[in-house]
């Protein structure tokens, strides 16, 4: 075993596991595919789990998307899912705020398609006039004035949301700054910290297996970043395994927040160990 591996597994509970496992929390981008580009063997992961009746549901703390939008690319890349099989953290955050505020709340946002259309089919009013909360997304359109906005209502004492803490994304270029780069600008202006909805939080993991039907127990997160996914994951109670395709590279793992499960390649490898 390499430095900073996860602890071996033997065959005995590595099979143990695989017979335990029903269903899949799968992260996206880096772990399905990196850019706009499938990993290899995408097609046949899917085909896998058909095959054996192992549940999923893709969860992701993009959240500038829309459902629809990842159901799109993933018929680009020959796979087929329902909607119902996507859950974005924008998603995750507009159901955290109906429980929070009643529909009609005015709610100032910095984000995406994916962010507004879930708070705005959720209720809520996407202005900054009267904000009550102030809820950041992943924008590649930000600019100094939307910081700022979000800055004078924070201090006037809206809330702060934060759809996920990621700091980078991972592009074709490579990492690129993600939403944690904007949330972290904020916090420094504001002297205020977020309440984050995404991974690691519970938010999302609650709603990924309530979507599910599925107990921790029986559920196992797959991702590519061990500071969300990984430690998230464990967090919750499940079986983590850490793909090396996306963000985190096995030298990390040393150092890292959390010690998956389990580390593979990509998801060729997970269709192997899944296999037997």
């Amino acid at each position: 075993m390499a430095a900073g591996d996860a602890p071996p597994i033997t065959d005995y509970k590595e099979q143990k596991v695989r017979n335990r496992i029903r269903a899949l929390i799968l992260d996206m981008d880096g772990v399905l595919w990196r850019g706009e580009e499938p990993v290899p063997g995408l097609v046949d992961f899917f085909a896998l789990l058909h095959e054996r009746g192992i549940r999923y549901i893709m969860a992701t703390n993009n959240a500038s998307k829309t459902p629809e939008q990842y159901v799109d690319q993933l018929a680009r890349f020959g796979v087929h899912v329902p909607p119902e099989a996507v859950l974005t953290s924008a998603q995750a955050t507009a159901s955290f705020l109906r429980r929070q505020a009643p529909p009609g709340t005015p709610v100032y946002i910095i984000g995406e398609e994916g962010l507004r259309r879930a708070l705005a089919e959720a209720g809520f009013v996407l202005s900054a006039d009267g904000a009550r909360y102030v809820v950041v997304g992943w924008d590649r359109g930000l600019t100094f004035e939307k910081l700022a906005q979000a800055t004078l209502l924070i201090r006037a004492g809206a809330v702060f949301i934060g759809t996920n803490p990621d700091r980078t994304w991972p592009g074709e270029r490579g990492l690129l700054p993600g939403n944690g780069a904007i949330l972290a600008a904020l916090e420094a202006a504001t002297d205020t910290r977020p309440i984050i909805i995404g991974k690691p939080e519970t938010p999302l993991f609650e709603e990924a297996l309530a979507r599910l039907g599925a107990s921790p127990e029986e559920t196992a997160m797959v991702g590519d970043r061990l500071e969300t996914d990984i430690l998230g994951g464990q967090r919750m109670g499940l079986f983590t395994i850490l793909v090396l395709s996306g963000v985190a590279r096995r030298e990390d793992l040393e150092a890292g927040p959390a010690r998956p499960d389990l580390v593979l390649e990509d998801l060729t490898a997970l269709t192997a160990w899944l296999k037997g």
